[in-house]
């Protein structure tokens, strides 16, 4: 990495299966930045475990997170590939940030109050201060840009004011970062509540279109889409099920609002929602064949991983021995 190259870093949690919703809003968004950026991009295995996690998929699930950000074009020769717990350093910097981070702050973290509500059996620690190891993940390796959904920039805010605390107690140590948020999928909503976020941990399985699902499963699910009592397809804030139709078309085809309003002008919601499946089908076909091929090839893809984290390791060192000379630790 040349001085003058700025630094990407971004994670997705092997924690469930992934939906158009991290395709279009994050996975999609990170090849855009390979060449001119250093990238860095992580299966956050350690995140994932804030909430129970049955061992045997979170094994399946990394391997496949991993085997999807190729698929979906993160060439593993220009940007670093890797698993969270393989670098250890993420652990120790998240530990020596939590004594940086203030109760208050994690206190008002939307997501941990999302989170408690649905694992009230299991409002851990973790859950309460893994703000604190994602300021970790992107400080450790300099990071100047981070795609981010709207959902996350909360954390984004967290990291960037635990970095500047450290940096005028400590002098110079970390980079602030920035956030990169894609105008135009930042957040991509339920099929059958378009007021809510689509979740890969939604039970209502008609609710979530999954990167990885059959074509036909893709079109019936938006056959069932929510709309509205009218027939117009028409972006409007009165009209949330057809607005949410209306993204995913735009990011799936290229084309603007006004010429999917004029492309289904008298054609009514069966018709529209019927080319939104097809469109997002054919979309993720090249994706579904590519992760075929490389889940089938396990050695290659943790021989991957190995790479990438001795790469990553690299440069977390750099950070890691600037950190403890500053803090006092010895060594």
């Amino acid at each position: 990495m040349n001085n003058n190259q700025k630094t990407v870093f971004s994670g997705v949690q092997p924690s469930g299966n992934l939906t158009i919703g991290n395709y279009l809003g994050a996975i999609k968004n990170f090849s855009r930045f390979s060449g001119e950026y250093k990238t860095f991009y992580s299966v956050v295995d350690m995140h994932a475990i804030t909430v129970r996690q049955i061992p045997a998929d979170l094994r399946r699930r990394t391997y496949e997170t991993l085997a999807l950000y190729i698929a979906c074009g993160l060439d593993e020769e220009k940007n670093t590939l890797f698993v969270q717990s393989h670098v250890k350093e993420h652990a120790e910097l998240g530990w020596i940030l939590d004594c940086y981070t203030m109760f208050g702050e994690l206190s008002r973290m939307t997501q941990f109050k999302d989170k408690s509500a649905k694992n009230a059996q299991n409002i851990n620690a973790g859950l309460f201060t893994y703000p604190a190891l994602m300021a970790a993940d992107i400080l450790l390796y300099q990071t100047d840009v981070v795609p981010v959904g709207i959902d996350q920039k909360q954390h984004l805010e967290l990291a960037r004011d635990v970095a500047m605390r450290f940096n005028q107690i400590y002098s110079d140590t970390f980079t602030i970062p920035e956030g990169y948020m894609n105008p135009d999928t930042m957040k991509i909503m339920s099929l059958s509540d378009p007021t809510a976020k689509m979740s890969k941990s939604d039970p209502n399985q008609n609710s979530v279109v999954y990167i990885l699902d059959s074509k036909d499963d893709i079109i019936r699910k938006f056959k069932k889409a929510v709309t509205d009592s009218e027939s117009e397809v028409r972006y409007a804030e009165d009209k949330p099920g057809v607005s949410n139709l209306m993204t995913i078309y735009k990011a799936f085809t290229g084309k603007s609002f006004e010429e999917i309003e004029n492309e289904f002008r008298g054609s009514g919601y069966g018709d529209f929602k019927l080319a939104v499946g097809e469109a997002c089908a054919d979309g993720l076909s090249h994706v579904r064949e590519e992760f075929q091929r490389l889940i089938a090839d396990k050695a290659h893809l943790e021989a991957i991983m190995k790479r990438g984290a001795d790469e990553a390791r690299y440069y977390a060192n750099k950070t890691m021995s600037k950190v403890r000379r500053k803090i006092g630790f010895i060594g």
